[in-house]
């Protein structure tokens, strides 16, 4: 067992650190759940999200318990398993999803340093820009750090969000929950489940900690929940303006707005900004040690934090341009479906068919052990 492979590492921060990578801008600002969710009205919303749980437990205890099996730490060795001779597939649909999902975070950083500042677009974007490049630049024990204390902030400050909303706007919610479900929670969740799903080949570095299938099974299982739990306490508090506020840019600012709680508006915008920090650097972290590992493999030698801070630079201004020339709205009512549809077929699929084949057929080979390098 590894040295500090404790139990919180190996079943609970898996979790976290999915979390982390799937909850981005357009989930911790509620874009995601009003362009989802919202338009299957409040049941059918949770009924989604109940889909989404479930594809993303299974997605990650699979994920996982290959990645114990293979002792792998970054996407190119997973795929190399998973998909053989066409592994550059997902890479190509992942940088392109990349820079998708990185211009979301920016956008939401611009749109949040407006709200509250008055700032231009830019220097939000540029701000989460820097911070991504700080924690990302230190490597596996700098980034696992983001993820657990961020995650504490996170949870606690959507429960306290929920408890404000249940009391200033119980009667609006429980109206809300009067509406009959929608026919479309199931493709609501199964589109949102399926190009975040990706989150969990994306953390693979996170499996250092795990020390056996058991392990990589119950963490997977877990990580669903974990991940889900704070949208559904933020999903209940949106319905109390359905269905206007599936037009809201920022849900989060315009519920915080009718809340008339100054000071925890500020707290919750930090908390955003934080969830946005912890998913750009989960990005960004898994580029860097797929470069990484290749580095190793050719050089003989480890790559440096100057060589991850300028990829990490290099990765965000793409980014940056494609927020500012885009906006949020549009980048994740038109770019995130394809890309659910990109990471089904490169990924989910093949995890669910060629990935459980491969499993059953090396079933009784031994356990390979994890690099912790």
């Amino acid at each position: 067992m590894q040295a500090g492979s404790n139990w919180f590492r190996r079943l609970l921060l898996p979790g976290f650190a999915f979390k982390a990578v799937v909850i981005g801008g357009g989930y911790a600002t509620g874009r995601e759940l009003a362009t989802f969710f919202m338009p299957s009205g409040p049941w059918g919303g949770l009924l989604g999200m109940l889909v989404s749980t479930c594809v993303w437990s299974l997605v990650c205890a699979l994920t996982f318990l290959i990645a114990v099996r293979i002792g792998a730490r970054d996407y190119r060795t997973f795929f190399s398993y998973l998909l053989g001779p066409f592994w550059p597939a997902f890479e190509i649909a992942f940088i392109l999803g990349m820079t998708l999902i990185l211009a979301v975070f920016a956008a939401a950083a611009g749109a949040i340093g407006q709200a509250l500042f008055g700032w231009p677009p830019i220097a939000g974007a540029l701000l989460l820009a820097g911070s991504i490049t700080i924690f990302a630049t230190f490597g596996n024990e700098s980034v696992e750090q983001l993820f657990k204390y961020v995650s504490f902030f996170l949870y606690g400050t959507y429960a306290v969000f929920l408890a404000l909303a249940l009391t200033r706007f119980s009667t609006p919610i429980a109206q809300a929950f009067v509406a009959p479900a929608q026919p479309r929670w199931f493709m609501g969740g199964l589109t949102y489940a399926g190009y975040n799903a990706v989150g969990a080949v994306l953390i693979l570095p996170i499996m250092r900690h795990l020390t056996s299938s058991r392990d990589a099974v119950a963490a997977g299982l877990l990580a669903g929940p974990l991940a889900m739990l704070p949208a559904i306490l933020f999903f209940i508090a949106m319905c109390a303006f359905y269905p206007q506020i599936s037009n809201e840019t920022l849900p989060s600012d315009f519920l915080l707005a009718r809340l008339d709680f100054p000071v925890f508006r500020y707290v919750f915008q930090i908390m955003i900004f934080a969830a946005l920090l912890e998913s750009g650097t989960g990005q960004v972290h898994a580029i860097n040690e797929r470069i990484a590992n290749a580095y190793t493999k050719r050089r003989g030698s480890d790559l440096s934090n100057g060589h991850r801070a300028v990829i990490t630079v290099g990765i965000l201004v793409g980014a940056i341009f494609v927020a500012d020339r885009i906006g949020l709205v549009a980048l994740i009512a038109d770019g995130y479906r394809w890309l659910a549809v990109a990471f089904i077929t490169v990924y989910v699929v093949p995890l669910l068919t060629i990935g459980i084949w491969r499993l059953q057929r090396d079933r009784k080979s031994p356990l390979h052990p994890v690099d912790a390098r």
